[in-house]
Formats: structure tokens, sequence, C-alpha cells
């Protein structure tokens, strides 16, 4: 059993995670999300938040959202650890980690239309100018993920839609000009705050909490599929 990031607390993810290794190999096909799931479940949409970090925006929504099934993809193993175990703690039946590149699992393993919404909060700004091409909110990033998502259901905003939240501003400024170049695909709406987010939180996780007392800005969008 492997430790937390403290390297004091034993994790335990069984049940509640897994890793790229015990993928099966691309030749078998798309994954189909949902078979992670208990089988009473598995008729739930499913969405995927990239960058899941220690799991707070799940162990939060996740309750309140029975309705839905819950995919977070985690590249840093300590905290893929920790969220996999956050949710085996909460009983969280409705929550899967996985431990992955996100970018790249979602582009080659996903069928077309087999996920109803993107989280997508905090990723890495790649400050230095040198780097910015490794940033993953780009144009083409956003164009393959427009087909693994399901159709916007009319009057409602939590189906075909990405939601989005930095607090880098030079980011900001990058996605707002990314998304400019996908305004063929996507409709540009203002940013509304998960239901677990708390009064005067964008998220609600453990890094704007830290950050907001800092005095940082923060800013959102949402991008649904036309």
């Amino acid at each position: 059993m492997a430790t937390g990031i403290s390297r004091r607390v034993p994790m335990d993810e069984t049940g509640f995670g897994r890793r790229h290794e015990a993928l099966p190999p691309l030749e078998e096909g798309f994954i189909d999300l949902r078979t992670w799931f208990p089988e009473d479940l598995r008729h739930l949409p499913v969405e995927v938040e990239l960058g899941s970090g220690r799991g707070t925006f799940l162990a939060q929504q996740a309750p309140l959202e029975p309705n839905k099934l819950f995919v977070g993809i985690e590249w840093a193993a300590p905290y893929y650890r920790y969220a996999a175990d956050r949710a085996r703690r909460l009983k969280l039946r409705n929550v899967q980690m996985l431990r992955d590149d996100g970018p790249m699992f979602v582009q080659k393993y996903l069928a077309d239309k087999s996920v109803a919404q993107f989280h997508w909060y905090f990723p890495d700004p790649w400050p230095k100018p040198k780097h910015n091409r490794r940033r993953t909110f780009q144009e083409n990033f956003l164009r393959p993920l427009h087909r693994l998502m399901a159709d916007p259901v009319p009057g409602t905003c939590d189906t075909g839609c990405i939601r989005v939240v930095t607090d880098h501003l030079e980011y900001w400024d990058w996605m707002q000009d990314h998304a400019g170049r996908v305004k063929d695909i996507y409709e540009r709406l203002p940013y509304v705050p998960p239901a677990s987010a708390g009064a005067g939180e964008w998220v609600g996780s453990n890094f704007e909490r830290k950050y907001r007392i800092e005095g940082r800005t923060f800013n959102g969008m949402i991008l649904r599929k036309k």
C-alpha cells in the first residue's frame, strides 16, 4: 500500500483508481468509461476532469450530482493516489481516478460523443515563452475535444461544454485568443461556478483557496459545442 503526499498516511486506491499501464492496448478499441463504475450506474452520463490534483472538486461535486459519473485524470502520482484514496474514503461510487496524461488519453482512448462535459481547472500555464507550446488549452486540442462531447441539451449548460478557469493573466489572454480560433465549432458563454463552490469561489479547489487569500485574479469561460 502506498503512502500519501505526507509520506506518513497510507493510501489505498483499490476500486477507485487505475493507471495507464493497466489500460488495454489501443488495438482493442475505445474505452467506455461507464464500465469502470458499478453496473447500476452505467446508464449515467460521464464527465471528465482534466488535472484533478488532490480531487477536491470531485469530492465536493460528485455527492451533489449522483446522477452523473465523474472521471478525474491526474498525471502526478502522489496527487492521483490521494484523490483515488479520497474517493474511496468518502465512498463516492460515481467517481473514478486515472493516473495518465489527460490530453493523450482522451484523444486516443475515447469514442465520439462519449463525454457529457469537461472540467479544466487551473491548467499549468507554462509561463516561459519557450514552453508555451506545452499549454494544453489551445486550438489543436480544443478541436479534438469537440468530437468527444455529447451534443448540447437545449436549455442546459452541463452537456457538450468545456469549463475552464485560470489564475494566470497571460494564460487567460492566450485562452481567449485560442477560444476565438474555434468559434466555428464552439459558442463562448460566461463562466458559472459549480454548485459545490462556496460563496465567491470559482471552483472551490485547494489551489484556488490558497491563492485567493493572496488576492490573485481568477478568470474563466464555458465553451459550448455548436
